[in-house]
């Protein structure tokens, strides 16, 4: 009787081992492989323009903008606009110095941070997707578990998030954007209407490709779609420390020499 029951748990014991061991080997469902891998570091493909999937132009600078085609700005933002390129006449450059909410030691908002040649690292958990920046430690968390924003949400720099799987698409979902940030570096403004869908896809395993629609019609005739494309990193690429105006914002003084802009 004794050996009969040991043997039964024996039997009971090689079952249980045998459904986990199956469970760890075998496939994923298809629920977990739909989910596409956009994990990992990645940059600005800067002095690669041979390749022809980068945005920069055939001397290696990097493009700031997100479309080359002047986006259709309301007259008051256009003016705007206008005043922080004043004097600028290469498209290529950057915006005035001394109207550059960066240069007063804002954040960069949620989209210019991806005309900044500067690397970002993307990590996917299950409900959270985190968009880490190596300029100024920015994180950017985008929601997986909820499917609208929550109501009375306030402005933030980087706005709120929410995000979806779509095939091979991530597809986020973001509004409640402060409207002192640039949209790009080259200075396009906006208000505090901006709403933002981004598709960020894999299109081949080295490359990461966000496409970006912009709707504001306090500051846009209609809304408009530029895209950013970025290389994969080596496994060990590192992102640097980096922190805005860490010296001359504790002195009260601009490196350029202008004063702060005021909030």
């Amino acid at each position: 009787m004794r050996n009969g029951f040991l043997g039964s748990a024996l039997v009971l014991v090689a079952v249980a081992f045998s459904a986990v061991l199956l469970a760890q080997t075998a496939k994923p469902s298809g629920a977990v492989t739909s989910i596409p891998n956009l994990s990992g570091t990645w940059n600005r493909g800067i002095g690669r323009s041979a390749a022809g999937i980068f945005d920069d132009d055939a001397g290696g600078v990097p493009f700031l903008g997100f479309t080359k085609q002047e986006p259709p700005l309301q007259s008051a933002a256009m003016q705007t606009y206008q005043a922080n390129r004043k004097g600028i006449t290469d498209p290529r450059l950057k915006g005035r110095d001394d109207s550059d909410p960066i240069n007063s030691c804002f954040p960069p908002g949620p989209t210019r941070i991806f005309t900044i040649p500067r690397p970002f690292e993307i990590r996917q958990t299950a409900d959270v997707v985190y968009i880490l920046s190596e300029m100024d430690h920015w994180v950017r968390r985008i929601h997986m578990n909820e499917r609208e924003h929550p109501d009375g949400y306030p402005s933030t720099w980087m706005g709120h998030s929410i995000g979806k799987y779509e095939g091979n698409t991530l597809v986020v979902d973001t509004a409640a954007i402060n409207e002192t940030t640039w949209i790009d570096t080259l200075g396009h403004p906006h208000s505090d209407a901006l709403h933002l869908v981004e598709r960020i896809r894999r299109p081949t395993h080295d490359t990461l490709e966000i496409e970006v629609t912009f709707e504001d019609p306090k500051a846009y005739k209609k809304p408009w779609t530029g895209k950013k494309v970025y290389q994969l990193q080596p496994v060990n690429f590192e992102l640097k420390e980096d922190v805005i105006c860490e010296e001359y914002r504790k002195a009260g003084l601009r490196k350029d020499g202008f004063e702060f802009i005021k909030p």
